[in-house]
């Protein structure tokens, strides 16, 4: 089976009854051992001040919100990474809205702790996770330029950025209407950049937000064509919207299940002769989580016993044991990882400090 053209993926994104199960079968021919992973974490926030407005979006607060994360001090997440260092967590999770610093609340919060910009600041705090603690830190901003991620690739282990969806189009509908660090362009490009730069990087799509069936394979096929290019995509994550009251969308049908079984197995076939992870949150599908296996994913992501998932604040991350059991019920082995995915261990893709680093983690 070579790899899938568009119209094959539309087949598999349409198939009903028999053919579906055929298509679950067809998953377990390309995998290659019984092992779901998955990163012990800590996910902090930064800010939660944001230039996009996602019909979706939880995440982002008002500037004059008196609950909004404005800035973290360096000693508020110092004091966050060191807890999260006594329940064995090895990667920091930093997410913060993207071009915060367009605020003027933040760039006055930036400029009490003596940075210009937000990416002087998250350089900074990467850093000092270095420094200080034993985490790999792992950020997740928005779109950055060539030359920042230059900086960043010097004190992080990975970073991420979701593509969410390669289709124009849905710059016109609720979800990213006005959102422009969404336009598909800007994202391709980011995720581009990072291959010239042999970042080692994370990225995915949001179903459910209004896209259709064939936006689905242009943006799977996107992604996978980056992949071809660079080798620098370590997993995709496979992303549905879950509705949550207080949000634009809040009335917005969610993705069926079928539909999120029929993406996962379109991912995992289009990715089955790469070393690419397919990746399901577990906390936005507790009671199908299992299935998901079945489809060919094989990552778990990143599950924090520390901190909750600030993007999906009201889906709660199963406990560590409660994964491995459903993962072992499934007929499955559960193994942590690194933010980084081994393959990238070396000095083509990260730096001298960062593989310093993992090498005393293990």
């Amino acid at each position: 089976m070579s790899k899938l053209a568009k119209e094959d993926i539309l087949k598999i994104l349409t198939a009903t009854d028999n053919d579906i199960i055929k298509y679950m079968s067809e998953t377990a021919k390309y995998r290659e051992n019984n092992l779901i992973t998955y990163s012990k974490n800590i996910f902090i926030p930064l800010t939660e001040i944001c230039r996009n407005d996602c019909g979706y979006c939880n995440f982002k607060k008002d500037a004059n919100d008196p609950e909004a994360i404005i800035l973290k001090t360096k000693e508020e997440i110092l004091a966050d990474l060191k807890e999260a260092e006594k329940y064995g967590c090895k990667e920091a999770m930093f997410a913060f809205g993207e071009d915060a610093d367009c605020e003027e609340v933040v760039r006055l919060r930036l400029q009490d702790f003596g940075y210009e910009k937000m990416i002087d600041y998250i350089v900074d705090v990467c850093q000092m996770t270095l420094n200080e603690t034993s985490l790999l830190p792992h950020t997740n901003g928005g779109n950055f330029t060539y030359e920042d991620m230059k900086r960043l690739k010097e004190v992080n282990a990975s970073l991420g950025l979701m593509l969410e969806n390669s289709s124009k189009r849905l710059m016109e509908l609720s979800a990213h209407k006005k959102s422009p660090g969404k336009d598909p362009e800007l994202r391709l490009e980011t995720i581009s950049n990072a291959g010239k730069l042999k970042i080692p990087y994370t990225t995915g799509i949001l179903i459910g937000i209004g896209e259709t069936k064939e936006e689905i394979a242009e943006s799977l096929l996107a992604i996978r064509d980056l992949y071809d290019e660079y080798g620098h995509i370590q997993e995709v994550i496979i992303q549905n919207f879950t509705p949550i009251p207080g949000i634009e969308m809040e009335d917005w049908p969610e993705p069926s299940f079928l539909d999120m079984i029929r993406t996962v197995i379109a991912g995992s076939l289009l990715f089955k002769d790469t070393d690419v992870s397919i990746q399901v949150p577990p906390n936005l599908n507790n009671d199908t989580a299992q299935i998901f296996l079945l489809c060919g994913a094989d990552d778990w992501g990143g599950v924090s016993p520390v901190s909750p998932d600030f993007v999906n604040i009201t889906s709660p991350w199963p406990g560590i044991d409660e994964l491995e059991k459903l993962t072992k019920d499934a007929g499955f082995e559960l193994i942590e990882r690194l933010c980084v995915y081994e393959k990238f261990i070396n000095r083509e893709w990260l730096s001298d400090f960062i593989l310093e680093k993992i090498s005393n983690l293990s």
